[in-house]
């Protein structure tokens, strides 16, 4: 098991890809209808949200893997019409970063990472910081979602019951739903 800050950005993977599938589980209960339905909030509604952030985590993923991540702005964007196709697709993507996340080292965390704009050149960040920027952006939008779905017959699941000692009968068989380990 990775330590250090390595650790810290692969336990960061594991709680995203866990707070994803429970989320995106949870709104597999509406009807594609339901899923696009207009809601108060940043984007316009679920489905826009949950495109968004896998829009933006696959570009960022591209950049820290040292991937063609302009290439991002020439593809149409993703458009999941129902969280079913959408969990899945996440769910890859989560599975990415993950390895992404697990092949990292110190030196790697502190290397330059750009992250290319079609328009213009921004100043390098480094690695850790894109990744930091990555789950702050996932975590922003999913309590986004999380407060939509609460306008539904849905009841939004908890999210935050994936560090803490004690809690691990309440994502257990979650995480060996996706293969992570238990913590």
């Amino acid at each position: 098991m990775a330590t250090g800050l390595v650790g810290h950005f692969v336990a960061m993977a594991h709680n995203n890809a866990w707070a994803n599938h429970r989320l995106l589980s949870a709104c597999a209960a509406l009807t594609p209808e339901e899923f696009a339905a207009p809601r108060q909030s940043f984007f316009p509604s679920l489905r826009a949200t949950f495109n968004h952030i896998l829009w933006v985590d696959r570009y960022y993923i591209d950049a820290v893997a040292r991937a063609d991540a302009l290439r991002r702005y020439d593809e149409p964007a993703p458009d999941f019409a129902d969280a079913q196709s959408m969990r899945l697709a996440q769910t890859a993507s989560d599975k990415r970063l993950i390895a992404v996340c697990e092949a990292q080292t110190e030196a790697s965390l502190a290397a330059a990472c750009i992250l290319p704009r079609p328009n213009r050149k921004p100043p390098p960040s480094t690695t850790a910081n894109v990744l930091e920027h990555l789950f702050q952006h996932q975590i922003h939008h999913r309590g986004q979602a999380h407060a939509m779905l609460s306008s539904t017959q849905i009841k939004p699941p908890q999210l935050d019951e994936f560090f803490l000692a004690g809690e691990e009968e309440l994502r257990r068989d979650e995480l060996r739903a996706l293969g992570l380990p238990l913590r």
